[in-house]
């Protein structure tokens, strides 16, 4: 194995962790799978401590010495939540070893105020590379940090084929897949869904609800107000085929989020050709796509707008030539998506030429 092939990648502790799943810990973990089946010899270096992107003192310490473990002239990869917010760290690190940033949600993006927005403009500064995971990424980047465009790449998400979903008559089974957070819009959810009480349809929601304890009891909560205990379940977590087993018996994915970057629960749906309603936030206009004729697989609605999400519910569970349209136009969708190989392909290309 040459040098040029081999890649230490530094990210945060627990991305295998069935309990603390997330888009970017998924990211992470097949990009690493899928580099080291084409190949590339990778280390993973996970850092630990709480807080990530704005960590405490022993997170600061873990990745001081994850930098400080790779060789002179090294090839690096860092995930943005561990490098958007400690330039400090990475520009000396940038002087010894070949550093690139994979960049899930910009931290300025997500808090938006211009002490970190700074902080992360002078980390990615410090990159040789920048590799985000949507185009709006992207944009955004380059657009507020007037980063130079060729320093950065787009790598999407991949994703696994999946046997389609045959669907019920009514679509009244509803999924929503996402930790319980604010930036998830569970809470306008829950209250576009108390409009509908009328109809007949039932909701799981698949996330962790640990990550904001009073967010979610709050939720809980106004689930009770509404007469909606029994119809809408917060299961906590799920993977593997407990997760399959979710989209399978669903006929709608409902993903209601105020911030994404791209949004992977939106392909993992269409990739079982399952329908989506869907926020239109950041990346996920991206991640639904289109048909080669031009048709959406699903409706989007404002982030964050009760009323719009409670009417593309209403029209998706009242009207069949609605259901119907929308069923085939996500199973054109799936057969148009693409996997991690080439995902893992996208971003070998900028490491080989950083390694260069």
């Amino acid at each position: 194995m040459t040098a040029a092939r081999t890649v230490h990648v530094v990210v945060p502790d627990g991305i295998t962790d069935p309990l603390r799943p997330s888009g970017g810990n998924t990211y992470d973990r097949r990009l690493c799978e899928a580099l080291a089946e084409t190949g590339w010899d990778v280390h993973t270096r996970p850092v630990g401590g709480d807080g990530w992107p704005w960590p405490g003192a022993r997170g600061l310490r873990a990745l001081e010495a994850a930098l400080a473990g790779i060789p002179e002239d090294g090839l690096v990869l860092v995930d943005g939540l561990l490098a958007s917010t400690v330039p400090e760290l990475l520009l000396p690190a940038s002087r010894r070893v070949r550093l690139v940033i994979l960049l899930h949600m910009p931290v300025g993006a997500r808090r938006g105020d211009a002490g970190s927005a700074r902080q992360e403009r002078d980390a990615l500064a410090a990159a040789r590379a920048v590799v985000t995971t949507s185009g709006w990424t992207s944009r955004w980047v380059r657009s507020t940090y007037d980063l130079d465009g060729a320093r950065l790449h787009v790598a999407r998400p991949g994703v696994d084929p999946a046997p389609p979903v045959t669907g019920t008559g009514t679509g009244g089974r509803l999924l929503c897949v996402g930790a319980v957070l604010p930036a998830k819009g569970h809470d306008v959810l829950v209250a576009a869904l108390a409009r509908l009480r009328h109809l007949d349809w039932q909701c799981v929601c698949v996330g962790p609800a640990t990550r904001d304890a009073a967010f979610a009891a709050r939720v809980q909560q106004r689930l009770h107000e509404s007469g909606l205990d029994d119809r809408v379940l917060l299961a906590g977590p799920r993977t593997g085929a407990a997760l399959d087993s979710s989209y399978s018996g669903s006929d709608l994915l409902v993903h209601p989020s105020r911030a994404e970057t791209y949004g992977m629960v939106v392909t993992e749906a269409l990739a079982r050709g399952l329908p989506v309603v869907a926020a239109h936030a950041g990346g996920v206009t991206e991640a639904l796509g289109s048909t080669a004729d031009g048709r959406r697989p699903g409706i989007l609605v404002p982030p964050g707008d009760v009323e719009a999400l409670a009417a593309a519910l209403g029209r998706w569970l009242t009207d069949q030539s609605t259901r119907a349209g929308l069923r085939a136009a996500a199973l054109q969708r799936r057969r148009e998506l693409t996997g991690w190989a080439e995902t893992a392909g996208h971003v070998a290309r900028v490491l080989e030429e950083v390694a260069a």
